[in-house]
């Protein structure tokens, strides 16, 4: 009861504020850069297609909808794909929109060339066609369970997928590239970011003979503050959300928890896993004044949503 009563909030909070989420950074007024503004909104796209697939045609499957259409042995393998390419692109989403913010603050050089709007662009499109087509096996790894008036219905793992080493190096591959992998650059590319920030901070206050107690603000790392506040809460929040899931894979507990136990702490797992698409919303009105104008104004003037598409 508590998980089909948390998927289907999750799913009725979650749609509608993606969209907003999108619409608010469509129109570019929150403050940020246009590079910045684009891996944000292919990030709220991401988390929107993971609540559609992973919860909306998933988990709520098997509360609501038991016995549809989305049994049928084809359907539910491209379900499979599509939920696995969902979260590939709303992990990986985040991972390419740190390595753009580590470029802007630690590498002023590839910064004219790799922060644009057209390099983010290609990044984007290219991180989607891979991870499309990284999942694509992910259909055949399934048989039916069962033949009804001659349709196969259900998906079960087919037999080799437990012996044939290239399901298990396909298998393998998946956890390093999500979300292993990602955690890793995520935590390492923070870590040079603040490093960064710190080292800058410390010549620039020594090169004016700041003293202890001055309030003297520098404008360009001022310029950078809300940016970095966003990344690293971003990125606090990814890690926090996505710690227990890591432990599930590793199975690091299984051996100190009964059964039970270690079922109740997989379904917490998976709820936080998927609750993460939900956050970065939430992170942005705490973070950033001025998208936190721009919604309020759209919840005030909702006409402000689509006026500018219509002139």
């Amino acid at each position: 009861m508590v998980k089909k009563n948390f998927y289907l909030i999750l799913a009725v909070v979650g749609v509608p504020v993606n969209l907003l989420t999108i619409l608010v950074l469509l129109r570019g007024k929150c403050g940020l850069s246009s590079c910045s503004t684009r891996y944000l909104l292919a990030m709220a796209s991401g988390d929107l297609m993971f609540i559609i697939i992973e919860i909306g045609l998933w988990q709520l499957r098997f509360y609501y909808y038991p016995k549809s259409f989305l049994k049928l042995t084809p359907v539910c393998s491209v379900i499979h794909a599509l939920r696995e390419a969902a979260v590939d692109l709303s992990v990986w989403f985040t991972v390419m929109f740190t390595f753009d913010r580590f470029v802007a603050i630690c590498s002023h050089k590839l910064k004219a060339t790799y922060c644009t709007n057209k390099t983010a662009v290609i990044v984007l499109a290219t991180t989607t066609i891979i991870f499309c087509l990284k999942n694509v096996p992910v259909y055949f790894q399934f048989k039916h369970g069962k033949i009804i008036d001659n349709l196969p219905w259900a998906c079960y793992l087919k037999n080799d997928y437990f012996t044939d080493i290239r399901w298990r190096s396909f298998a393998v591959l998946s956890m390093a590239l999500t979300p292993m992998i990602p955690i890793a650059l995520i935590l390492i590319l923070n870590a040079l970011i603040f490093r960064r920030i710190l080292m800058v901070s410390r010549a620039r206050n020594s090169f004016k003979g700041q003293k202890k107690g001055d309030k003297e603000i520098d404008p360009e790392i001022e310029s950078r503050k809300t940016t970095v506040i966003l990344l690293f809460s971003i990125s606090i929040s990814f890690i926090i959300m996505w710690s227990s899931y890591v432990l599930h894979l590793l199975n690091v507990l299984k051996p100190l928890l009964d059964f039970r136990e270690y079922h109740t702490f997989q379904s917490v797992a998976y709820m936080l896993r998927n609750l993460s698409c939900c956050t970065n919303t939430f992170i942005y009105v705490v973070t950033q004044p001025k998208f936190r104008e721009e919604l309020k104004r759209m919840l005030k003037y909702p006409f402000t949503l689509i006026a500018p598409y219509i002139d």
